[in-house]
């Protein structure tokens, strides 16, 4: 029999005596529970033991997590052989193609899902399982509210498609040969058929995309155990790494360490660091964003920023790079990224094992001619993934991926082409008659957090059919959006305030002349200011804002924040 766990000290109530109903009489709540319980065959031993939870977000619509069930199985196993009681629980699952309006609208009902059930339900430790862009920070950012120990376990990459003869990765390849059907170099055929072969296997996307790129973050932040952010999802190292994690939580609830305990401001700018140096998503500012608010953790654009300048691109993957995940996890992954950037990190960062990072930087694998992860005297990029961006178009402040756009379009002047929401960017783009040309700036708005609502991945402006038809391949687009982290190009993203707040973004106009100054952090509206005060006479916010709402959907609208506080609800805010 498996030795019990001890070494807490703490008189609060443990397993089964955690969070009794309120019946008026503790006793009778205790008695109710074990009845119950029993009926599913459990003993009082059993009942007698730490009990810890495990996220079940498996869900047809969620390819991304098709592995959840093997990975719950194998976290019981691991609770089980540590001497705990595993209890699966479901909640939330969502996967970004299947989410209307958007992922991110959903993204902070999962999380109050998340909280709420660790909280409802008797715990002392929660592994969350969850993989897919939105899933993570949500579980992340559920646990750190809730307040109870947690560790996180990745479902994982999936495995690289193949083409005719080309190796293929979602979705950053999704993208580029869709836009070569939308320029007539690929057939209907043709495009079905890739469509078969760019998701080979369960999984998320293979490329720093943002699953990928919160998987990494996850580990930078001591969140989940080394190497689990990047092992491919149908491996099994993955199945033994969820046992790890089931027998990490037994350790964590009789340690009584939560993620406030983890995630520091050290550890926030550890994962700054980190994701300027892997070309990661730009979701994942909004995401650290929220998961600071929630800690009552400061969360510095400005150092973001900063860190961009001193800390470069370091990962040969899509869409900065060449390469996928699988590549990355077998040079040794996080741990040896961590290695090369030492002299930029806090080691003394804690994690969920208890040990420093440092402690998990000193034992990475070294990979004897590896070409993934680069040194920093040669990185892939000169400078970081992100830059921030202010500016009379963006006083609230912006985000560029620099990384993944067109240097010469980094310092650019053009005339604006101005769609007013999603719907008419969708309507007007490819219009023959559209006026425009390869050196405007397309401007869309009012796809923000409120102004869509969700804030959709909306910000990779497709280029015009009949300028895509001439060879066009990037322009500069600004909007109050966010972007795939598989995406790229020249994109001015997360705009704020958003033009819903009846913001500068609110009020441009086609032919307005905008200013892109990257090197020197600056995005303006070249219009003067008599002007917009006039222009902001006649403006009005989006007619669903002015209508009644109900439910979620009202709640969302009355209490979401901008995208520089993480678009997190306000009253979640530590």
């Amino acid at each position: 029999m498996a030795k019990r766990p001890t070494g807490t000290t703490s008189k609060a109530p443990r397993g089964m005596r955690k969070g009794l109903t309120a019946y008026g009489d503790p006793g009778f709540s205790l008695f109710l529970r074990k009845a119950f319980i029993k009926a599913a065959g459990y003993s009082d031993d059993a009942l007698d033991r730490p009990i810890i939870g495990i996220t079940d977000t498996f869900s047809d619509y969620n390819p991304c997590h098709g592995n959840v069930r093997q990975l719950v199985e194998a976290v019981k196993r691991g609770v089980m052989l540590s001497g705990g009681l595993p209890f699966a629980f479901p909640t939330v699952s969502i996967h970004e193609s299947f989410s209307n309006p958007t992922s991110m609208f959903l993204r902070n009902l999962m999380a109050i899902d998340t909280e709420e059930m660790i909280r409802a339900q008797p715990m002392d430790a929660v592994v969350l399982i969850g993989g897919c862009d939105k899933t993570v920070p949500a579980q992340l950012m559920g646990a750190a509210s809730a307040d109870v120990p947690a560790i996180q376990l990745i479902t994982g990459p999936m495995l690289v498609g193949h083409y005719k003869g080309e190796v293929l990765g979602a979705c950053t390849d999704c993208r580029r040969l869709w836009a070569m059907h939308r320029a007539g170099k690929i057939d209907e055929e043709e495009i079905e058929a890739v469509s078969g072969r760019l998701a080979p296997t369960v999984g998320t996307c293979m490329v720093m995309g943002t699953a990928s790129t919160m998987g990494c973050l996850t580990e930078a932040l001591g969140m989940a155990l080394p190497h689990t952010g990047t092992i491919p999802a149908t491996h099994a190292d993955r199945i033994r790494a969820a046992e790890a994690s089931g027998r990490e939580a037994v350790k964590m609830a009789a340690a009584g360490r939560k993620p406030k305990d983890v995630i520091t401001q050290a550890s926030l700018r550890n994962a700054m660091v980190v994701l300027q140096a892997i070309g990661g998503s730009t979701n994942a500012v909004v995401h650290l964003a929220a998961l600071a608010g929630r800690l009552g953790l400061t969360w510095d654009l400005e150092e973001l920023d900063r860190l961009g300048r001193e800390v470069p691109v370091l990962l040969d993957l899509k869409p900065a790079g060449s390469n996928y995940m699988e590549h990355f996890h077998w040079s040794g992954g996080v741990p040896r990224l961590l290695q090369e950037l030492r002299d930029h990190l806090d080691l003394d960062a804690p994690t969920v094992t208890g040990e420093r990072l440092g402690d998990w930087v000193d034992r990475a694998e070294q990979v004897p001619g590896q070409t993934i992860i680069r040194s920093l005297g040669q990185p892939l990029k000169k400078t970081g993934a992100h830059a921030v961006l202010r500016g009379s178009l963006a006083p609230g402040g912006a985000v560029i991926k620099a990384a993944a756009a067109t240097p010469k379009l980094m310092v650019h002047t053009g005339r604006a082409v101005v769609f007013e929401d999603v719907e008419d960017m969708t309507n007007r783009i490819d219009d023959p008659d559209l006026d425009v040309t390869a050196d405007d700036i397309l401007v869309m708005r009012n796809a923000g957090p409120k102004g869509h609502p969700g804030m959709p991945e909306a910000g990779l402006l497709p280029i015009p059919k009949k300028l895509a038809q001439q060879g066009v391949t990037d322009m500069i687009r600004i909007s109050d959006a966010r972007m795939s982290g598989t995406a790229y190009g020249t994109i001015v993203l997360h705009v704020t305030p958003e033009a819903a707040e009846g913001s500068p973004l609110a009020l441009v106009r086609s032919g307005d002349r905008i200013s892109l100054d990257v090197p020197n952090r600056r995005v303006d509206l070249l219009v003067d200011e008599a002007e917009l005060a006039e222009r902001r006479k006649g403006w009005k916010k989006p007619k669903h804002m002015r209508q009644r709402q109900r439910g979620y959907r009202k709640l969302y609208l009355d209490h979401v924040t901008q995208a520089d506080k993480g678009c997190d609800f306000d009253f979640l805010e530590k």
